[in-house]
């Protein structure tokens, strides 16, 4: 039987990194098997794109071509053959993210990511996305309160605020898939969002 595709969204500082790993430790309490993972990176040579993608400059194609090559590797040497064994895979940012940074903050065609998100990984789709909504501003002050800014991080709001609108476009395409989850609240209301969600979720 295929196993579950979960996925974590969210602009820098959202809080989502903190409530993967909850959830992890929840579903191998449950006695589930389960694949914790990330994009980019996730595998030897993603992990060398998530360098150059973070700290290297380079121009908005180049960035999609990188995030996309990274995740056809990621998708053929983690994700799928986790599924195909029946695990569930939990991972921090995939698809959605490249419309919402890419298309979204730097403004990026969408036809050409669609065609890219088509080349790469076809008809898979999670079968569950927690957005992590939270204002830019709120965002910016919680990044600074914990690390030095990467290539991303160092953008400005209006950036995070398109990269923001991008995900909700995202939400309202497919509102079954992508949930919402007020990230602003306290964290135990965050967590209580997501173990809600999850039981809810019609598998």
């Amino acid at each position: 039987m295929r196993g579950r595709f979960i996925t974590f969204e969210g602009i820098d500082g959202a809080g989502k990194s903190t409530h993967i790993d909850a959830l992890a430790e929840h579903l191998r309490q449950a006695g589930r098997p389960v694949v914790l993972t990330r994009e980019p990176g996730g595998t030897p040579l993603a992990e060398q794109l998530r360098e150059l993608l973070l700290h290297s400059p380079m121009d908005p194609l180049t960035e999609a071509l990188l995030v996309f090559g990274a995740r056809r590797d990621h998708l053929a040497q983690v994700i799928e053959p986790a599924l195909a064994a029946g695990r569930t895979v939990l991972c921090d940012r995939f698809t959605d993210a490249s419309f919402a940074y890419q298309g979204g903050g730097r403004g990026f065609d969408a036809g050409v990511l669609s065609t890219l998100e088509g080349w790469v990984h076809r008809d898979l789709q999670p079968d569950l996305t927690f957005w992590f909504d939270l204002p830019a501003a709120v965002a910016a002050e919680r990044r600074a309160a914990v690390r030095a800014p990467d290539r991303f991080e160092q953008q400005d709001l209006a950036f995070f605020e398109r990269v923001r609108a991008g995900y909700e476009a995202r939400h309202r395409a497919a509102p079954h898939r992508i949930v919402r989850i007020e990230a602003a609240a306290p964290r135990e209301q965050v967590w209580q969002q997501v173990l809600a969600t999850l039981e809810q979720h019609p598998w």
